[in-house]
């Protein structure tokens, strides 16, 4: 008979590959590519075997195994089937990514531990636009190609923290002047402020952001170009390590980048994408986009405190205001168990704690000023 620890592991082991099988094959069946889809489809099936390894060690101990979908499921899938493949990936591989080795270390699950390796290989390719073909040496690349392909490029993350900030930072604001009593005039203008001031700063440390990044990769390509013209017999060794560590032979390795070293573009290219890991195309992406982008997120959280305002005054206003940024924080919990690993619940529950707490401050500190300037 399995202990306590062992039966919540198996169930949190079978929820974890339901949760996966369901967006596989999800994905198999909006990807309008075949080969793609068939990938999905493969990984889906795998999923489900692993499924059931722990719900036989379920039924095998006496427990009752719920086919239920939770929360985390039905909204992966519905941003699945809203926005595609491209727009969860990032987060599904880098879910693959932190779970490769759970199975680690278990001689009755090493089987399962390969396949879990396997799919982080394979969802990785996937996210970074790759066929997935796997190779000998995909393990010894992962770990630098995860860092670069997913936490970069990781566009559900950014929107659910986008909208975080701005729906904190506005409630605790609001319930700060809040707290000083004044009225309702003074309050809203007080979140109007608040919305824009955050929402430019934020757009503002965006554009910073990314327009660094992309000086700083075109330093670094000219850099590499540099090297490339004047010392060639160190760059094309170079390109030897790479590949030898992609998972080919040495005399292979050697071939591939000689014949790399014959077109400097070409050679230049490799050279970005494999020792800089950046894509010559994108470099960092658009500042003024990844501006607007960050305004309009910042501005669509930090627009719910505010909306009672609009319609209700004194206590009521506040209560509104309160239950309504509940419902918000709540919601961006549970977005945000998307790619942290916790439950739904658990991360919705800790979103409204911490964000309550937060207000709650403020409003003590508003209230304190309140008094002591009136």
């Amino acid at each position: 008979m399995a202990s306590r620890n062992e039966l919540r592991r198996f169930r949190a082991n079978l929820a974890d590959e339901r949760h996966s099988a369901t967006i596989y094959e999800t994905l198999a069946g909006v990807e309008p590519d075949s080969e793609r889809r068939k990938v999905y489809a493969e990984l889906a099936a795998s999923e489900r075997q692993h499924a059931k390894v722990w719900a036989d060690k379920l039924e095998a101990n006496g427990k009752r195994v719920s086919n239920r979908e939770s929360a985390k499921t039905f909204l992966m899938r519905q941003l699945v089937r809203l926005f595609g493949p491209k727009f969860v990936l990032p987060t599904l591989a880098a879910a693959e990514f932190a779970d490769r080795n759970k199975y680690a270390g278990n001689p009755e699950t090493a089987q399962m531990s390969a396949d879990e390796r396997h799919h982080a290989s394979v969802v990785q390719a996937l996210a970074n636009g790759d066929r997935p073909e796997p190779t000998k040496g995909a393990d010894i690349a992962q770990a630098e190609a995860w860092h670069r392909g997913v936490s970069s490029g990781n566009d559900l993350r950014a929107a659910v923290l986008g909208a975080n900030d701005g729906l904190v930072s506005n409630f605790c604001l609001i319930m700060g002047v809040s707290g000083a009593g004044t009225g309702n005039r003074a309050i809203l203008l007080s979140a109007f402020a608040g919305l824009v001031a955050g929402a430019c700063s934020m757009a503002l440390g965006e554009w910073l952001s990314v327009t660094n990044a992309r000086e700083l990769a075109r330093t670094q390509i000219a850099k590499e170009a540099d090297e490339l013209a004047h010392t060639p017999e160190a760059e094309e060794h170079e390109l030897r390590l790479i590949y030898r560590a992609k998972g080919l032979d040495k005399d292979e390795a050697r071939r591939v980048a000689s014949q790399l070293m014959r077109d400097k573009d070409k050679a230049l290219d490799a050279l970005t994408r494999e020792e800089l890991g950046l894509d010559p195309s994108e470099l960092g992406g658009n500042p003024w986009t990844a501006a607007a982008v960050s305004f309009c997120l910042f501005a669509a959280g930090a627009i719910f405190p505010a909306m009672p305002f609009l319609w209700a005054t004194g206590k009521s206003a506040i209560v509104q205001c309160v239950l309504l940024s509940i419902l918000a924080l709540a919601s961006i919990g549970v977005f945000t168990s998307l790619f942290n690993g916790r439950g739904a619940t658990f991360s919705a529950i800790r979103q409204v704690v911490v964000g309550l707490i937060a207000a709650a401050f403020t409003y003590g500190i508003g209230r304190v000023l309140g008094v002591s300037l009136s």
